[in-house]
C-alpha cells in the first residue's frame, strides 16, 4: 500500500497538468469548432457575409462546397463555403 501512496504522491501534478490541458486548450477548441460548423451548415441564399480575406457580399447560390457571392451589381465571385468567416451585421 506504500508504493501505491507514492506513486500517487508524485503523478499528482502531471494528472493536474492534464485536467488543465483539456479546460483550457481541449474543450474550447473543441467549442469553437462546434459553432463554426453550425454557422457553415446555416447559411442561406440572401445572407451577407464576410470571408476571411474580408469581402462582403450577399449569397446568390449555395453548394455543398461552394458558395457565389454578389460583392457588387453584376460582379460575382465564387468562394469555398469554408471561407465564410461570419454573417455580416444587420445594421
Amino acid at each position: 500500500m506504500g508504493d501505491f501512496e507514492q506513486i500517487l504522491q508524485t503523478s499528482w501534478p502531471i494528472l493536474l497538468m492534464i485536467v488543465i490541458f483539456y479546460f483550457m486548450l481541449y474543450r474550447p477548441q473543441k467549442k469553437q469548432q462546434k459553432e463554426r460548423n453550425e454557422l457553415l451548415s446555416s447559411l442561406k441564399k440572401g445572407q451577407k457575409v464576410v470571408t476571411i480575406g474580408g469581402i462582403y457580399g450577399e449569397i446568390v447560390s449555395l453548394t455543398e462546397d461552394h458558395v457565389m457571392l454578389q460583392v457588387a451589381d453584376k460582379v460575382e465571385m465564387r468562394f469555398a463555403r469554408t471561407a465564410i468567416a461570419n454573417i455580416a451585421n444587420k445594421k
